[in-house]
């Protein structure tokens, strides 16, 4: 009876010492491990509560803020590696999300993945968009060689709408300009074992697929095969959702090869490091593994070519939305971050949210244009000694008229440059047209005037594919009037 007491008095004691700490201490505003900012208290509005969602937004708010978060993740982490069965380098953990479905769900036209990717697209960074297309992240080897995977769900005939992206651009931008089509493969394509891949889809069915679907005078540029050659090397980070500098650097070569302009051998590059780089898949898994397997972030800067970058940054609000648009300025197109930052992969341009303009020595009256997500982010700086200008335009964020900034930039090639995950995107169609289609916001506009337009282009976005269609060809249709 006496050691029955004592353990309801424990149970008590840390019952209230709980209680305590999650009712007054104070709550976690920013999570390092999860990389993004945790919620806030809800604004209140009579609506709100009468719907129903004024009290679950403070349910959301009171479970996503509780303090100490970090802490207490890290040390759910650590208890449950210490449970795990290590059975060696074919060690294999796969981490499901709470959505998670079959194989097919996980990527599938029919699946919850690519809807959420584009309800969130204009609201998060790179970082998290990844996070929330992935369905489950597969945890490979241990020790110093642990490394986390995407799972891919998709099938063959997926990516049929950005095929018809490419497709259109060549059609409304004529033959003076020239477009191509990457498809970026993930790591999981080249790095799952065997005892995994019952739950992800191989990727070049549907690459193939999506090449196969391009006009004749739109060019594919297939980096699936270099990469191929070269996964015995770092193409790919271990601890990030992103590829490497050097597996973009193979990218860039094909590329270079297929738009036939010069391209300069790795030796003509200072080779850079940073050490001790823990990247997203920490916080996307939450194993403790990946953050303690740290790896060498290892980029690549051109020596013998001069250039002149210049940004155009947004202001963008807590929720990622554009608000407004500053004046060009002049900076560095690489940055440096110390060992062991987590934000290495920010050495290219520093962000997604402007628009890069990059003015290089080289003279062959060639201006490219690339169109990407994060993972073209590695891409430019591989192509001062190709292109006499390289612009740079993350398609989550550009707020002008992109004929438009064809014509007056004059842009001789155009190159789609996206990861598997968002060009399977059942919406990215109608996102690049709305690029083509949207007026362009006023520079340094007030922040109601350009979330009136932002308003205008969503519609347009969300709009039937048959309106967006008669939206392109009246404006074809004016072009020629003109």
């Amino acid at each position: 009876m006496k050691t029955d007491k004592i353990y309801i008095a424990a149970v008590a004691v840390v019952f209230v010492a709980i209680a305590i700490v999650f009712d007054t201490f104070p709550r976690s505003k920013v999570s390092q491990l999860e990389k993004r900012e945790l919620a806030t208290f809800p604004e209140y509005s009579e609506k709100k509560l009468w719907q129903g969602t004024y009290t679950k937004e403070i349910s959301a708010w009171f479970s996503d803020s509780e303090p100490y978060r970090d802490v207490l993740m890290s040390l759910s982490m650590k208890i449950k590696d210490m449970m795990r069965i290590n059975t060696g380098e074919d060690n294999v953990t796969f981490h499901a999300s709470a959505s998670q479905g079959d194989a097919e769900a996980q990527s599938g036209p029919q699946g919850t993945e690519n809807r959420t990717v584009e309800e969130y697209d204009n609201n998060l960074t790179a970082d998290e968009n990844a996070k929330i297309a992935n369905a489950g992240i597969i945890v490979v080897g241990s020790g110093s060689k642990v490394r986390a995977l995407m799972a891919f769900g998709g099938s063959s005939k997926g990516c049929v709408a950005y095929a018809k992206a490419a497709n259109k651009y060549k059609e409304v931008l004529g033959n003076g300009v020239n477009v191509y089509c990457m498809v970026i493969p993930t790591a999981v394509e080249f790095y799952c074992p065997d005892k995994a891949k019952s739950v992800t889809r191989p990727q070049r069915p549907t690459i193939n697929s999506t090449y196969a679907l391009l006009a004749k005078n739109v060019k594919a540029v297939d980096v699936y095969t270099p990469l191929g050659h070269h996964a015995s090397e770092d193409i790919y980070l271990r601890t990030d959702h992103h590829w490497a500098p050097l597996g973009a650097f193979y990218a860039a070569e094909a590329f270079a090869k297929t738009a036939g302009v010069p391209f300069k051998p790795l030796s003509s590059y200072e080779r850079r490091v940073v050490r001790g780089y823990v990247g997203s898949m920490y916080g996307y898994s939450k194993d403790i593994a990946i953050k303690n397997a740290p790896e060498d972030f290892v980029y690549y800067v051109p020596k013998n070519v001069t250039y002149t970058t210049t940004y155009i940054n947004y202001t963008i609000d807590k929720n990622y939305r554009v608000t407004g648009e500053g004046k060009p300025v002049k900076g560095a197109f690489f940055q440096h971050f110390k060992d062991g930052s987590g934000a290495a992969y920010c050495t290219f341009m520093g962000s997604d949210t402007k628009i890069t303009q990059v003015k290089t020595s080289t003279k062959n009256h060639r201006r490219v244009l690339i169109l990407k997500d994060s993972f073209g982010n590695a891409l430019p700086g591989y192509l001062f000694y190709s292109f006499e200008e390289v612009h740079v335009v993350d398609t989550r964020y550009f707020t002008r008229n992109l004929k438009d900034y064809i014509r007056q930039n004059k842009i001789t090639d155009v190159l789609f440059a996206n990861n598997i995950f968002k060009a399977y995107s059942p919406h990215i169609y109608a996102t690049y047209m709305r690029l083509l289609e949207q007026t362009a916001y006023t520079p340094h506009a007030t922040a109601p005037a350009v979330q009136k337009q932002k308003k205008t282009n969503e519609a347009r976005e969300k709009a039937p594919e048959t309106t967006v269609k008669q939206a392109t060809q009246h404006h074809a249709d004016s072009a020629k009037m003109k």
